[in-house]
């Protein structure tokens, strides 16, 4: 029987399914596994399901050749060396899709409480220093009738632009690939450059994915471009904002706030964001609703039993692994 490794804990349903297939090495303790001990449970297996916070490269793979397919509990897979798995002909899912609706409801949220200045404010609450109100106490920033600039516009970033126009606010977005004319006007969003968008946007928010070329694709330089009432909200991947420009802009003033469920090195994070009151800070949960973790869990299984027994796993982001196959 193949062997099948789960790296972190999953549902009790996703490991009872993959027993259906396999033999099951698990982590449901979720315990943190060193990187020599996960090499040792791999060296002899057959598929991974692995999550984003797993670093599987091609100095692990060297050492588990039996390894066919790596199936990621994530819509994001940069945490995996995707060249190297193709070049070994490995298979490389990840689960897009079933998460696009709780990450956008999160990113409004992230959104509004940013703005309004949410977390400050119950932090005040908290602290019994709440004695009466004032006129101008925690002034915060409008989000009906900002502008919103979206960078990164596929399945989750339209999401979020469903979600902005019932708020009444001006749309802008960039990416790389500019979609179809039909579904700007459906959205009612308007195409911009990169420079255009962080100069007229009120509320920056980021979605799109992390790649070699868009680590750093906002630091120092594009920071002094936005509005000194700014606001940014990362919900990509940490390296997509230069985290350490992002704190001396916080500082300094140059953007108002910033809303941030991810962060460069996590689970580590700058310590300049936790003395900072206009930043907001979320430990990386944007898709974290009870059905959609669980969809994710067993989307991401599916994909391992379907890629183990000879079958084109549905969600295959590294399709020219098959020219490097061996025999």
């Amino acid at each position: 029987m193949k062997k099948v490794v789960v790296t972190r804990e999953m549902f009790d349903e996703t490991i009872e399914y993959l027993e259906q297939h396999f033999s099951v090495v698990s982590n449901q303790t979720d315990r943190a596994i060193a990187r020599d001990e996960l090499i040792g449970m791999l060296r002899d297996a057959d598929g991974i399901q692995s999550y984003s916070t797993d670093r599987i490269d091609n100095e692990l793979l060297a050492q588990c050749p039996g390894i066919k397919a790596i199936c990621n509990t994530a819509v994001g897979y940069n945490n995996i060396d995707v060249g190297a798995c193709t070049r070994r002909g490995i298979m490389v899912t990840n689960t897009p899709g079933v998460l696009d609706n709780s990450v956008a409801d999160y990113a409004i949220g992230l959104m509004i409480a940013t703005c309004r200045r949410m977390s400050e404010g119950e932090r005040y609450l908290r602290a019994g220093e709440w004695k009466s109100t004032f006129l101008k106490q925690t002034l915060g920033k409008d989000v009906h009738g900002a502008t919103i600039g979206i960078v990164g516009f596929g399945r989750i970033g339209q999401a979020i632009a469903k979600r902005a126009r019932g708020f009444d606010m001006n749309i802008l977005y960039h990416t790389r690939n500019r979609v179809m004319q039909d579904v700007e006007q459906k959205l009612g969003v308007q195409y911009v450059g990169k420079e255009e968008l962080l100069g007229q946007s009120d509320i920056v928010m980021l979605i799109l994915p992390y790649t070699p070329e868009t680590h750093h694709f906002i630091g120092a330089q594009e920071l002094a471009m936005m509005k000194p009432s700014a606001v940014l909200i990362n919900m990509a991947r940490g390296g997509i904002v230069d985290d350490a420009a992002l704190v001396e802009a916080l500082r300094a003033g140059t953007i108002w706030s910033a809303g941030l469920d991810v962060y460069e090195n996590e689970p580590r994070l700058n310590p300049g964001f936790i003395g900072l009151e206009n930043a907001v800070l979320s430990p990386h949960i944007a898709s974290a609703s009870e059905s959609t973790r669980y969809a994710m869990a067993m989307t991401a299984a599916k994909n391992l039993v379907a890629a183990l027994s000879g079958e084109q796993p549905p969600n295959l982001v590294n399709p020219d692994y098959r020219n490097h196959l061996k025999g």
